[in-house]
């Protein structure tokens, strides 16, 4: 029994991957491109479909294309070690851990600035002051 294929559009909405997105990893070779019918329309199978949803899944969790065409190749390979699939989850958490503390500095900064507003004028607001004091927000970032 043949595999019914599914339309761009319906793999979009079964891996909820935009079309447009589905086409750019055509082209850069995340995905293989589709079988064609007789009238040359894309026509993808459960395998593409379900491919498509581990790649939306990993852009979700902020894996970098180079990073998802590592674990994609390793899925390829069921019985090998996972070693570098860790490897590459652990750098990803390195990354996520970095953005997580540059971002509590964000938050620290912005209610710093938030606190010290007097809801005056704006030529007296300590937010404007704040932003417009650049060498002021450096010394903070590097505490």
């Amino acid at each position: 029994m043949a595999e019914r294929g599914f339309s761009i559009g319906e793999a979009s909405e079964r891996s909820g991957v935009k079309v447009t997105t589905i086409r750019f990893y055509e082209n850069i070779g995340l995905i293989s491109p589709p079988v064609r019918t007789s009238g040359n329309r894309r026509q993808y199978g459960e395998e593409e479909v379900d491919r498509l949803t581990f790649i939306r899944h990993a852009r979700e969790l902020g894996f970098e294309i180079d990073d998802i065409r590592g674990l994609l190749a390793m899925t390829e390979r069921p019985n090998a070690s996972c070693q570098e699939a860790d490897r590459i989850a652990r750098h990803h958490l390195k990354g996520v851990n970095h953005r997580i503390s540059q971002l509590t500095l964000l938050g620290k900064e912005l209610q710093r600035m938030i606190d010290e507003c007097g809801h005056g004028r704006v030529c007296d607001c300590r937010v404007i002051q704040t932003l417009a004091d650049h060498s002021h927000c450096q010394h903070h970032q590097s505490d």
